[in-house]
């Protein structure tokens, strides 16, 4: 393929493709039912076709358009499921594959970063892609002692196309809502634009990883790979088979299901203790289940920094809502910022909303499904209800946005898998303070 459009009038143009491109279906499709067919067949070819347009065009694209379209996919658990099949194929296709670059361009930024004489450091390097990722493509290779090695090639272009389409791509939000109901798209826009750049730099996702390496180097249930080289726009890590969690969720046994579900919950809640930092990218293509039954995790471009664990207030805020002291979580909602003390709101109305969460923390064990998830994302985007009325009241203080982030992904992925997990056991486990009074 060529290299990514990297001007801001050209990715504007394709990215304004894909909401013009739904309106046309959708015109043409009323055509369609007035003329006699099948509404339902109808609606899935609608489904089927822009599903398609979207993986074409945020997967030509890449950069901030293609890491817009995995961070939307985990939540595809929320989408109908009578609609959700052709989005969960495209959406899904964009955590692993995308159109890869031809191998002069691989060679040449491996000439620009390693050295002319790269192909001494390796005894194989195989220039068909195995995966592909946002802002990079990932080849497999053989390092000069043996080693299988993992080698991360950054897109031509991808720092430019990353910021066109950060600049960019916030009109899209219309677009995306059907993907991820009740999730304010364009508040997910700004927070990625204020964490992805650094990801442009593999030499800082190089340090994220080795300390991950090293947190969990004795860990019976996570896996991390080790760093064997990097620069600015290449990196060389230990290669790891296993099975991607989005194959566990689709063909996995409940069994299978159920494991994968509790070492994921399990690495999300012990990371900001156990390595300092939390894993920000929180889709299905950056975890897979190991031969050895480990959880690998992958892509350590986005962290953020704990200072040894959950900030002291959110462990707070959990323990007031676990104790159901719904008016002392409000206050305490109001001084850490989640609400502004003239709209804060009634203790009832808070215990509805935050309930079906907390039930989580609650239970022994908790049911994480596809209906819940569907049921609790159209419960709170529906301005009927009380749960849409509440959750008006609350903002979102920026130093906790990327956290929300991540356990909102963490539960959609758990959904995914449709697993029993002991999460309130998990939680208690990995974040102790939760043991002491509110």
């Amino acid at each position: 393929m060529s290299e990514i459009p990297r001007s801001g009038a050209a990715r504007s143009a394709r990215l304004a493709s894909l909401p013009l491109g739904y309106a046309g279906r959708a015109a043409a499709g009323w055509g369609r039912r007035l003329s006699g067919q099948d509404g339902a067949q109808v609606s899935a070819d609608m489904s089927a076709k822009a599903a398609e347009q979207l993986f074409a065009v945020l997967g030509e694209l890449k950069g901030g358009a293609m890491k817009i379209g995995q961070a939307l996919s985990v939540f595809e658990a929320a989408v109908p499921e009578e609609l959700a099949g052709p989005y969960r194929d495209a959406l899904t296709r964009l955590q692993r594959d995308a159109p890869p670059l031809s191998s002069r361009q691989v060679h040449r930024v491996l000439d620009e970063q390693l050295g002319r004489r790269w192909r001494e450091r390796f005894t194989d390097f195989q220039d068909l892609p195995a995966a592909s990722a946002s802002i990079g493509q990932v080849h497999r290779a053989t390092w000069h002692d043996g080693r299988e090695v993992a080698v991360k090639v950054q897109y031509p272009g991808a720092d430019e196309a990353l910021r066109s389409d950060l600049r960019q791509i916030r009109r899209l939000a219309p677009l995306m809502r059907p993907f991820a109901p009740g999730v304010d798209v364009r508040a997910l826009v700004d927070e990625l634009t204020d964490r992805t750049i650094e990801e442009l730099d593999y030499r800082l996702e190089a340090d994220n990883q080795r300390a991950f390496a090293e947190a969990y180097a004795a860990s019976a249930g996570v896996r991390v790979p080790r760093v064997v080289a990097s620069s600015p726009k290449v990196m060389v890590s230990e290669w790891m088979d296993g099975v991607p969690l989005a194959r566990v969720s689709a063909q996995g046994s409940e069994a299978e299901r159920a494991h994968a579900a509790g070492l994921l919950a399990d690495f999300v809640l012990s990371s900001p203790g156990t390595a300092g930092m939390l894993h920000v990218d929180a889709h299905p293509g950056n975890f897979m289940i190991r031969p050895d039954g480990r959880l690998g995790v992958l892509d350590f471009g986005a962290v953020i920094r704990t200072s040894g664990g959950f900030p002291p207030e959110l462990v707070r805020l959990i323990k007031l809502g676990l104790a159901s002291d719904f008016r002392g979580l409000i206050d305490a909602l109001i001084d850490a910022g989640y609400l502004r003390a003239e709209r804060g709101p009634d203790p009832a109305d808070l215990a509805g909303f935050l309930d079906p969460m907390l039930n989580m923390l609650r239970d022994e064990m908790f049911d994480f499904t596809r209906d819940w998830m569907r049921g609790m994302s159209g419960l709170y985007a529906d301005w009927r209800s009380n749960e849409f009325r509440t959750a008006r009241a609350f903002a979102m203080p920026a130093q906790y946005m990327m956290i929300h982030r991540v356990l909102v992904s963490t539960v959609a992925i758990l959904c995914q898998l449709e697993a029993s997990v002991p999460m309130g056991a998990i939680m208690r486990h990995r974040v102790p303070e939760l043991a002491g009074p509110a």
